[in-house]
């Protein structure tokens, strides 16, 4: 199968140069609704879903592939050669932050760009480096997760949007995340929060654009200096949007901040 029928792609858009969306952790294309679109008059756009995410292909999931992230990067420059893309620009949020580098690494032709959204080359603290986690609360994140999806899911979920008075965020976060199947998300979550791509980042030699969120309990204010100071073409803005999601809850400051860049 076709990695764009595999990977559920859709496409929109009329300009030249393609932008490609990526969602995070527990979501599908559809958390781009709020920003995509916005850019569909002047780019080709393209969105697709992990394998175990949205509408892709399920069969098409294999764990020896995706227990590292590896696996779902080679699966974005499977997508990019099919579409025959040319310095795209790769829009990233969450582990698709670092899913992007991978990919701009392993097929440098594919983007000229990455905007990354509440990166984390590794979530769990190592010595110096703050990534927001012990070892220990990743032991037990993921041991909560493995014994009760459901339950994790609705604590978790909340937290992650980080916007308390609009309850309905975190609501739609909790149905993403409950649409997922449970043992391929309990798979991706271990790939994801034992994840160390430090090493990678100096690699990039691309215009990078950081998005960083204020109150992010996934990726705190901490791992997105510490990209920043280790992308040597990398510029960092602050977003005023709180959580994790700003393409969800903060869409507006989104779009105005990938279109000063783009």
């Amino acid at each position: 199968m076709s990695a764009t029928r595999r990977n559920n792609v859709q496409m929109t858009g009329a300009g030249d140069k393609a932008i490609v969306f990526a969602h995070g952790f527990g979501c599908d294309q559809n958390m781009w609704r709020l920003v995509a679109p916005a850019f569909e008059a002047d780019f080709r756009i393209v969105l697709f879903d992990h394998v175990g995410a949205g509408q892709s292909d399920l069969s098409a999931y294999q764990l020896e592939k995706y227990q590292k992230l590896d696996g779902y990067a080679d699966d974005v420059v499977e997508i990019g050669r099919e579409l025959g893309l040319e310095n795209a620009i790769f829009v990233g949020h969450s582990v698709s932050a670092m899913i992007g580098v991978m990919a701009s690494l392993k097929s440098p032709e594919l983007f000229e760009s990455l905007v990354l959204v509440g990166p984390s080359p590794r979530y769990i603290d190592d010595g110096d480096y703050i990534g927001g986690f012990t070892a220990l609360q990743i032991d037990e994140l993921l041991a909560f997760l493995n014994d009760n999806y459901m339950g994790w899911s609705a604590a978790m979920a909340p937290a992650i949007m980080g916007n308390p008075n609009r309850p309905e965020l975190g609501e739609e976060l909790v149905n993403s995340f409950c649409r997922t199947d449970p043992e391929i998300a309990k798979a991706f979550a271990r790939t994801t929060f034992t994840a160390d791509n430090r090493a990678d980042l100096a690699k990039v030699a691309l215009r990078t654009l950081i998005l960083q969120c204020s109150e992010d309990i996934i990726a705190p204010t901490q791992v997105g200096e510490y990209v920043h100071r280790h992308m040597p073409g990398s510029e960092l803005v602050y977003l005023r949007a709180t959580g994790h999601c700003p393409n969800l809850s903060a869409p507006e400051e989104t779009i105005a901040a990938i279109r000063a860049f783009v």
